[in-house]
């Protein structure tokens, strides 16, 4: 935040629980409210929870809070910034390739998650067309976050099935943000953009 304000960027921070409805819708308000308009809104806030379907010990709250945050939160944040986004807003959501298909067990209630989210980026983009606002998804392939490391015990897997043979940065998921938030992108809405390095399903 210093950096930002250092470079003469106008920034302010604000927290939220994402499985929070009422919280999220806050946090949109106060955004709004502090800067007066809002222009973008990019749901990058996620939960990764992995267990087989038939384990009797995956922990069930768990799953519901990656649901509530993976889907209901974006949903909140969606239905709340509308209220504010006008003619060329733009609304990114970060999904996942295994939104498409999962690459091994355990990871069927996430995949579900970033499916709802591919689906409602769909339909999202038809409703507020008319409004001149965007709606895209970008999904990731493997990067290297603290949420799936490139030292992880799925690397080589991931690695493997990435026709680039490594792992995304962060920052080259941020370039595409960047892209669909930007004027460039005016006329591109309903889209997914894979940032993947040629993920092999």
């Amino acid at each position: 935040m210093r950096d930002l304000e250092a470079e003469g960027v106008h920034a302010a921070s604000f927290k939220a629980d994402q499985a929070d409805p009422t919280a999220v819708e806050d946090l949109v308000k106060a955004v709004a409210a502090r800067f007066g308009r809002l222009d973008i809104l990019v749901n990058s806030a996620g939960l990764l929870v992995s267990g087989l379907v038939d384990d009797p010990e995956s922990p069930a709250a768990l799953f519901d809070r990656q649901f509530a945050v993976n889907v209901g939160g974006v949903a909140a944040a969606v239905r709340s910034a509308v209220k504010f986004l006008g003619e060329g807003g733009r609304i990114i959501s970060i999904g996942s390739v295994v939104g498409r298909r999962t690459h091994c067990r355990g990871l069927a209630d996430y995949s579900a998650t970033k499916a709802a989210i591919a689906a409602h980026t769909c339909s999202w983009a038809r409703d507020l067309g008319p409004k001149g606002i965007t709606v895209n998804i970008v999904q990731p392939g493997p990067i290297d976050t603290d949420m799936n490391p490139a030292d992880g015990d799925s690397a080589v897997t991931q690695r493997a099935r990435a026709r680039l043979g490594r792992f995304g940065t962060p920052e080259e998921i941020a370039v595409a943000v960047a892209f669909l938030a930007s004027p460039s992108a005016a006329f591109i809405t309903g889209a997914t953009l894979d940032v993947d390095g040629g993920w092999k399903t």
